[in-house]
């Protein structure tokens, strides 16, 4: 039986894992969900042998999501009781966590996690020398153009601060590329990013304690931005063909404030609408016209698939495309398309804040466009990342190996455990990331950038994979 919060995952994805509850600490069974698996959750539990260790506990449960915002917590009695500590003990925990704005006091009785909790910061671990990177989600760098020709080449105008906030190349290159795609261009913004687009949109849609909609698996930077803003994030399952409509009505239907969804490239699953799940979804959306709804297209110019664009002729919407994984992460520069309210409001915060996006910046990536376009360097990269990427997934098939990757350059490879087969691919000199991070309620699996699989690693990684999955796990298929 499933919570509101928790819905089904495709059966196609699913996997037969149980998650079992440490020995000791204390059983918050009615206070939170395992993100480890949906079927038989498993329960949280707050660990400690003083004051300190509890806030520890706490802490690190409510940033890693575990203990989720709004959530009931345990009396100080009862904790105190369940941990075998004094109330003094526990009032101390609770008290330090209340200044710190964690925990929130609504009387004498009631304690909830805040709304606002601390901001979620995760630190990229240091790849031991000898590792094949195909973890940290970098595009190919022989893939991407060449910057220093184009510095080079560089000689933008002076800006001041009466100009508009977007340079006019870059905006033609973005208007063209969205017309293409069936995407209304008439209203467009500059953003620092795809994520900067993101939260710019939710700061003007939503408040503290809205629900957002979020495919799940989803971006870890999209599901830490939640959460910092102070947003409940419902998940929605992902297939190949993105997320799944009926439960995302369920969403909808218990009046989330804003979707999430990406039609190409979904990371980490490499999910892409078809046509088909398009019209679903469009139908869908425009039931329920007063929710915001937020495109990601963040691999956009080297997909490797048709843009699907569900949010056509909704009240409020938006497309944010970035320019990251296709002309260089240092750009930092997405394109934002929508309604004429929206853009508005996003151009609106963005005043209160940067302002504007460099025009230095700008122009920088628009000469960088230009070139690449001219020169067919969008297009090769494209075919090369899908040659890889389903190359990948038919080595993975020929050896019993259930992966997918639609579109993008990310592979999702579902297993029953992560943290074993993440260290038996290390062993064999293959660095690559754990799906925990990215996960709500789904399922086990690992994310495989292909950026950095060449054509002749795939056989040697498939062998490899299927090697761990028999002597670290007992079974090839978990």
């Amino acid at each position: 039986m499933t919570t509101p919060d928790q819905p089904m995952i495709p059966s196609t994805w699913k996997q037969n894992v149980r998650g079992t509850a440490p020995s000791h600490g204390v059983n918050l069974s009615t206070y939170c969900y395992s993100t480890v698996t949906m079927s038989e959750p498993l329960q949280y539990q707050i660990r400690g042998s003083d004051a300190a260790s509890v806030t520890r506990s706490i802490e690190q449960a409510v940033v890693r999501g575990l203990l989720e915002p709004g959530q009931d917590m345990p009396s100080v009695r009862v904790l105190a009781a369940q941990l075998g500590l004094s109330p003094t003990t526990i009032a101390a925990a609770y008290r330090d966590l209340k200044l710190r704005g964690i925990l929130v006091m609504h009387d004498r009785s009631r304690t909830t996690v805040s709304h606002r909790p601390p901001l979620a910061t995760r630190i990229a671990p240091e790849l031991p020398p000898g590792l094949l990177d195909l973890a940290t989600g970098n595009p190919d760098p022989a893939l991407l153009p060449d910057l220093v020709t184009a510095l080079n080449s560089l000689s933008p105008p002076t800006r001041l601060y009466a100009n508009e906030p977007g340079l006019d190349r870059l905006l033609g290159l973005a208007r063209q590329t969205f017309t293409d795609d069936g995407v209304d261009p008439a209203h467009l913004a500059v953003v620092g990013g795809g994520l900067d687009g993101i939260e710019r949109l939710l700061e003007v849609y939503t408040r503290v304690g809205d629900r957002v909609a979020v495919e799940d698996p989803c971006y870890t930077g999209t599901i830490d931005l939640i959460r910092t803003l102070g947003l409940i994030p419902v998940p929605i399952p992902v297939d190949d063909e993105g997320c799944d409509p009926s439960q995302l009505e369920a969403a909808l239907q218990s009046s989330v404030s804003a979707t999430i969804l990406t039609p190409r490239a979904q990371n980490p699953t490499g999910a892409a609408w078809s046509p088909s799940r398009r019209r679903e979804l469009w139908e869908l959306i425009g039931a329920y016209p007063t929710t915001m709804v937020i495109e990601v297209d963040a691999t956009g110019l080297v997909s490797g698939v048709d843009y699907q664009h569900a949010a056509q002729g909704h009240q409020h919407w938006a497309v944010v495309r970035s320019l990251s994984k296709s002309l260089g992460p240092d750009l930092r520069v997405a394109v934002v398309a929508g309604d004429a309210d929206s853009v508005m409001r996003l151009a609106g915060r963005q005043r209160l804040g940067t302002g504007w996006v460099s025009y230095v910046l700008q122009h920088l990536a628009a000469v960088v466009w230009s070139d690449a376009i001219a020169r067919g360097a969008l297009a090769s990269a494209t075919d090369s990342y899908r040659r890889r990427r389903q190359g990948l997934i038919d080595a993975l098939a020929e050896r019993d190996i259930q992966a997918h990757g639609a579109s993008g350059f990310n592979v999702w490879i579902p297993v029953a455990e992560e943290v074993p087969v993440v260290q038996g691919l290390a062993a064999h000199g293959w660095a690559v990331q754990a799906g925990e991070p990215f996960r709500i309620s789904a399922d086990p699996a690992l994310r495989v950038t292909i950026a950095g699989l060449h054509d002749g690693d795939i056989a040697r990684f498939a062998d490899d994979l299927a090697e761990v999955f028999d002597h670290r796990l007992g079974t090839r298929r978990g």
